[in-house]
């Protein structure tokens, strides 16, 4: 477990890139050099955890933890590669707020505006792998029209659920298929992993039903973030509009606020995920830090169990789950319809909250031109928008 924990925080500490790069760092690491597992068991690894619902990435590294060292091995692997980055941003939350408008203006503008350009950048590249064809654009652009016309929660699960229903009725041809055997071999029987989908399921349907009549700061953001981590489907950016509609739209952490945090997240090693730590931070700190930070550890265990609990409770059935072809065509349309709510998102509340005047438009622009034509890493390019808003504001 030792072993495993302090491969994971090397890790934590120097993954910048995000989950594409994530993968790329694993295979190198557990597939070339520590031989944990073969070429063959981690390509079906990644699968799985694409299948899945939840941040990919971070599934990875819970699945290559659970199969190297068992339970406590994912647990250890979980807290080697997120606590970096999530203690970095519950530490940025503090700062943020606490330091108010000691912060200068101009950096917070230059940071809202680059996001702008991260989530036109991702949404670009998810567009192109999960809507390839007129029949999933048009899935993707009834998506964004449902998500912003019905809006919050309710758009975002209406949008999901019409994904499913087309992948089924329409896209069952384009649905990817594969005759490989899988190469994994789950660690624990069947009979476990039932009871891991009983406690997902259980834990999904309950928390709205206590959130209901228990109104406190803890019970929301355990219910929110909870409910966000096991509706991502597509890449990490897609938690940004859930959160936010778990955490802004009620009032929980404003709009600037969830906008800096999003651009600071860019800047960090390790998940994406991590920015939950922030607004649960964020969310508690008028009742000082030590409830701040509990409720920065609650918000980041939230997000990330649903995703933890799905991969065990798959791992044992992914043999028969990978050749089921109407799962891979419900899957097919969620993941178009993902795009959808992506692009609602970076309507509102990414350009509307960060787009301002001409400045804040060639910061997300130049964003998004390093990042789609320089290729530069996400934690170059913000740092970097981040002192063109300094620039502007001075010689404004």
């Amino acid at each position: 477990m030792a072993e495993v924990f302090f491969v994971f925080l090397r890790l934590g500490l120097t993954a910048f890139g995000g989950p594409v790069a994530h993968i790329g760092y694993f295979r190198d690491e557990f597939v070339t050099r520590r031989r944990w597992i073969s070429d063959e068991g981690y390509a079906d690894l990644v699968a799985l955890c694409q299948f899945l619902p939840g941040p990919a990435s971070s599934q990875v590294g819970l699945g290559l933890g659970l199969l190297r060292a068992g339970p406590a091995g994912a647990l250890a692997a979980w807290l080697g590669f997120t606590l970096p980055s999530a203690l970095l941003m519950a530490g940025a939350a503090f700062s943020l707020l606490e330091l108010g408008e000691a912060i200068p203006a101009g950096l917070l503008a230059g940071l809202k505006a680059v996001v702008v350009g991260v989530v036109a950048h991702a949404l670009l590249g998810m567009g192109r792998s999960l809507t390839p064809d007129l029949p999933r654009l048009a899935l993707a652009g009834a998506a964004l029209a449902l998500t912003l016309i019905v809006g919050g929660v309710t758009g975002q699960l209406a949008a999901i659920v019409l994904g499913i229903i087309a992948g089924l009725a329409f896209l069952r041809g384009l649905a990817p298929t594969s005759d490989r055997g899988s190469g994994l071999h789950a660690p624990f029987p069947r009979r476990l992993a039932t009871l891991f989908l009983v406690v997902f399921s259980l834990l999904l349907v309950g928390l709205p039903l206590l959130a209901a009549k228990d109104t406190s700061l803890g019970m929301a953001i355990a219910d929110g973030f909870y409910r966000s981590g096991a509706l991502v489907f597509g890449g990490g950016h897609v938690v940004l509009p859930l959160l936010q509609a778990e955490t802004v739209a009620p009032g929980l952490v404003g709009a600037t606020e969830f906008t800096a945090g999003y651009g600071l997240a860019q800047a960090m090693p390790g998940p994406l995920f991590t920015f939950a730590a922030f607004l649960g931070g964020a969310a508690g700190l008028d009742q000082g830090v030590a409830a701040a930070s509990l409720y920065a550890a609650l918000a980041l265990v939230m997000v990330f169990l649903p995703g933890a609990l799905l991969l065990a409770a798959a791992l044992p059935f992914w043999a028969g789950l990978r050749a089921n072809h109407t799962a891979r065509a419900a899957l097919t349309g969620v993941n178009a319809a993902v795009v959808g709510i992506l692009a609602a998102a970076l309507y509102t509340p990414v350009a509307t909250t960060a787009i301002h005047d001409w400045t804040d438009i060639a910061i997300a622009l130049m964003a998004f031109l390093a990042l789609q034509v320089l290729r530069w890493p996400a934690w170059v390019v913000v740092p970097t928008g981040a002192g063109f808003g300094l620039a502007f504001a001075a010689f404004a």
